[in-house]
């Protein structure tokens, strides 16, 4: 179940991870001019899953998480075979957006079958294991793309995605369904709103929720600009796939750490340390970036640091914003999954837009991010940090 979870979410990260490298390529076989524009791509499709994120949850606590699932799946091969076809630049990120739309649905419906079967640190760990086999994908990606792109063109890389959702189609014949049916509830408009409601009123959820945003919205950052500040800064064109495999095992060995840690310590203390540590971090890059003598070995290091951090904080936070909400999983992780992902790539596109040639603009936004994020948390514990579900303050609502 955790490795086939953790497939139906690598769908997402392989539409996006395997286009950095191909990002000049697109930009140049369609026309594009401007090269922070070709971050488009990238932002497009985040905000297509942000939107759509809205939607599967009370789908999924209608008709079932399985056949919800499926039916996206099938729409995912669809418009990666769009993108393949398209024949112009603002044609490409339509069909961007459309894919990110439906792609929605792998990882609001992932989280609300966990939420089914888990609650809680319990629930914190399993997603700490299905994020750990998740990374593999962001790990390989880049050069899967480049490689790809390589031998023929990058329009192949979207008919790989619609190869691989047939694949996922097969294998989800032996997906259990995981929805309660005394937990299943009508799809009418009414009943949504009440339960975006319930969660946006949820002061340790909505805390929780949009921190957890935020964080993501500096990764955001750091992957629509990477291509580039490997590219152009560091002039290291052909080391980029290593480079990013070098980023994303960061985040993958927090996740297997934090498998491992959460049930004994607790999702808060972790989460909160690594925030203090993400602080840290994000201040030694500032310095970096200011000292005139950053090297690519040294930006590597810290952002392996920093994004495995995200790794510590991201599972952890969304498992504490899910907690109360077990009798409407479905729509709970729909809502906060739109919350979190509009702000992340809202930020995320900022961010990388800001790129102006040096690493400083994405050092200063992570330390940004962070500093709003442990505000967040600290409001959203009125004030106590480092706590264990047993002794954390309890929501009025």
């Amino acid at each position: 179940m955790v490795f086939m979870m953790a497939m139906v979410m690598a769908l997402n990260a392989l539409a996006i991870d395997s286009m950095l490298p191909a990002l000049p390529a697109i930009a140049k076989g369609l026309g594009v001019v401007v090269a922070n524009q070709r971050q488009h791509v990238i932002s497009v499709y985040l905000l297509g899953v942000a939107f759509g994120s809205l939607v599967y949850g009370p789908l999924a606590d209608r008709f079932g998480r399985k056949r919800v699932l499926v039916a996206a799946l099938w729409a995912y091969a669809v418009f990666a075979i769009g993108c393949a076809l398209a024949t112009s630049f603002p044609m490409l990120l339509a069909l961007r957006f459309g894919h990110g739309l439906v792609s929605a649905a792998l990882g609001v419906i992932v989280v609300a079958v966990i939420r089914d079967l888990f609650v809680g640190d319990a629930m914190a760990k399993r997603m700490s294991l299905i994020f750990l086999v998740f990374m593999i994908v962001p790990i390989i990606a880049p050069a899967i793309g480049a490689g790809v792109a390589a031998v023929a063109g990058w329009r192949a890389i979207f008919m790989l995605f619609a190869v691989m959702s047939l694949l996922m189609l097969i294998w989800l014949r032996r997906l259990p369904e995981t929805l309660d049916p005394a937990d299943a509830r009508p799809l009418d408009l009414g009943t949504v709103v009440s339960g975006w409601l319930t969660v946006t009123r949820h002061r340790r959820a909505a805390g929780y929720m949009i921190a957890s945003g935020l964080m993501q919205g500096a990764l955001f950052g750091y992957l629509n600009s990477s291509e580039q500040i490997i590219a152009e800064i560091f002039d290291a064109q052909p080391l980029f796939p290593l480079v990013f495999a070098c980023v994303a095992v960061g985040i993958a060995i927090a996740n297997f750490s934090n498998a491992h840690i959460v049930e004994r310590f607790g999702a808060r203390r972790v989460s909160q340390t690594a925030v203090f540590a993400f602080m840290a971090t994000s201040i030694a890059q500032i310095a970096a970036a200011s000292s005139g003598t950053e090297t690519l070995t040294m930006f590597t290091l810290l952002m392996m640091v920093n994004v495995g951090l995200i790794g510590f904080i991201s599972s952890n936070f969304g498992s504490i914003a899910m907690e109360d909400f077990g009798h409407m999983a479905g729509v709970a992780s729909s809502y906060q999954g739109f919350a979190k992902m509009l702000l992340a790539a809202s930020a995320g596109a900022f961010i990388g837009q800001q790129y102006d040639g040096t690493t400083l603009p994405l050092a200063y936004a992570f330390l940004g991010c962070a500093v709003a994020g442990l505000l967040l948390v600290l409001w959203a514990e009125r004030g106590k940090l480092f706590t264990r579900p047993r002794t954390a303050p309890k929501s009025p609502y």
